[in-house]
């Protein structure tokens, strides 16, 4: 069946050029996927625009939105195993982190379902009674929606979720390396009822087809979860008709640890932090900055958990950890492995590729762990995403919030303590989108989320997630107009 899906029809490649979907545990196709030439990508654009202006989507009640995203969401509960699969086999992450990952995805569509029948007019007061003053909350228009590969589905539902229950169309286009989840859930979106024209799903390279939503002058809002040079990009592009941007690009986060924290605890979720999806995750906990009072216990015990994970194939409910991405992105973390051995990190785990014989034609690294690090030092300043975590030493409190804000991102951080006034003072202090106090990496539908200073522009999740597909409009009606006098005649 083909996989681009075009103003509510399936179609194939107009070029016939397909894109092979590998498996990053064993290197091997698992499928091939249409991609879309350019008149295809501006048909879905034209699709989505016509479906706004002249459809009814965006002028139906919230209530009948939120029955479709309801229905999504009931659909993706009857698919989870399946989807959770197909997640799996093509980012190569543990299935018990797909069927996560998938449940999470039923909960964000539920969320905005909730959201969408919410009335939240605004009265505005005014000392004249024959002033009728309000503010009403509209649609933004066709939204150009751009997922990235290390949560295709996860993150795709963040961006289509709060834009349909907002009204609005939109173009999805997944990365090129992770489409599948995309293409079943838009299966489920034309299962449950979308109108023609209002989902339309794009698959091809972010350079061109991601490139060409963001020029398209008939696009009036992009979202891109990803690098910060594609946001970049994007954002030029985005000038060119001043559409609106929303942007969830990466992190470098600090996990503070300080001395009275449970030491286990902290240990455990430090690794949590670290090595969920070997890594590949804009939030990762990838910078541990550890009080000088367990410093020393704390690096060896790290290094010890660190070289116990158990590296397999996704599929493999034993697995702990899973491959990275590609054999390109594996040689990237590889070269900030080498840089920091050469800039004097000293190697506490891991550091090389695994030598079990069926993990040899996956793209597998093991979890490595540095300590004496410092801030000069590439793997300290520059996104790794991949298994690689750093451990900071500090003495003092200031010290611990200078070296966790000491970094041109903004996304994530934590702080562990068993004082909960320092704990506060801390999370205060941290400039940084989410902080967890004694907890790492749990997010909420319900709570917005993004980052400060180069992790992005604007919020995803929460009421905020769903303000970004919106725009106010204030509305004033006189209901006793009269001539205002104010020249004379």
């Amino acid at each position: 069946m083909p996989d681009l899906y075009i103003d509510g029809a399936w179609v194939a490649s107009g070029d016939r050029t397909c894109s092979p979907v590998v498996n990053p545990s064993d290197g091997s196709v698992v499928t091939e996927v249409d991609v879309a030439t350019d008149d295809q990508v501006q048909a879905a654009i034209a699709a989505a625009r016509r479906a706004f202006d002249t459809g009814d989507w965006p002028r139906t009640t919230g209530a009948e939105r939120a029955a479709l995203l309801t229905r999504v969401a009931e659909l993706i509960d009857r698919d989870l195993e399946a989807m959770a699969r197909e997640e799996t086999l093509q980012t190569g992450k543990a299935m018990r982190e797909s069927r996560w990952d998938i449940a999470d995805v039923a909960r964000c569509f539920r969320y905005y379902a909730g959201l969408a029948t919410e009335d939240d007019t605004r009265t505005v007061d005014q000392d004249d009674p024959a002033v009728r003053s309000r503010i009403v909350h509209e649609p933004v228009g066709v939204c150009a929606l751009i997922a990235p590969w290390n949560y295709p589905l996860l993150q795709l539902s963040w961006k289509i979720a709060p834009a349909l229950a907002a009204g609005n169309t939109a173009v999805m286009k997944p990365a090129s390396v992770t489409p599948l989840t995309a293409v079943h859930l838009t299966r489920l979106l034309e299962e449950a009822g979308v109108p023609a024209g209002v989902v339309n799903l794009v698959l091809g390279p972010g350079g061109r087809v991601g490139q060409a939503l963001a020029d398209s002058p008939d696009v009036d809002l992009i979202s891109l979860t990803g690098g910060i040079e594609a946001g970049r990009a994007l954002m030029r592009g985005a000038a060119g008709n001043m559409k609106k941007v929303a942007l969830e690009l990466g992190g470098k986060s600090p996990n503070i640890v300080f001395a009275d924290a449970d030491f286990d605890t902290a240990v455990d979720n430090a690794l949590t932090a670290a090595f969920t999806h070997s890594g590949q995750v804009c939030s990762a906990g990838c910078r541990a900055i550890v009080e000088d009072g367990i410093y020393d216990r704390f690096v060896a015990e790290v290094g010890r958990r660190a070289d116990l994970i158990r590296l397999g194939v996704g599929l493999d409910d034993a697995t702990e950890a899973g491959a990275l991405i590609t054999a390109e992105h594996r040689a990237k973390v590889e070269g900030y492995v080498a840089s920091a051995l050469e800039e004097g990190a000293r190697l506490v785990a891991g550091g090389r590729r695994p030598e079990e014989p069926d993990l040899q034609a996956g793209f597998f690294y093991r979890p490595t762990v540095f300590a004496d690090v410092d801030r000069g030092m590439r793997i300290v300043r520059e996104e790794v995403f991949g298994p690689v975590l750093t451990i900071e030493r500090f003495t003092t409190e200031d010290e611990a919030v200078e070296l966790g804000n000491d970094t041109t991102y903004g996304l994530a951080g934590a702080v562990w303590t068993a004082d909960p006034e320092r704990a506060q003072r801390v999370a205060s202090r941290l400039r940084h989108g989410t902080v967890w106090i004694n907890d790492y990496n749990t997010y909420l539908p319900e709570a917005e989320w993004g980052g400060f200073k180069q992790s992005g522009i604007g919020r995803e999740l929460g009421p905020g997630g769903l303000d970004e597909y919106r725009e106010a409009k204030h509305i004033w009606q006189n209901t006793a107009p009269g001539p205002t006098g104010w020249f004379g005649g």
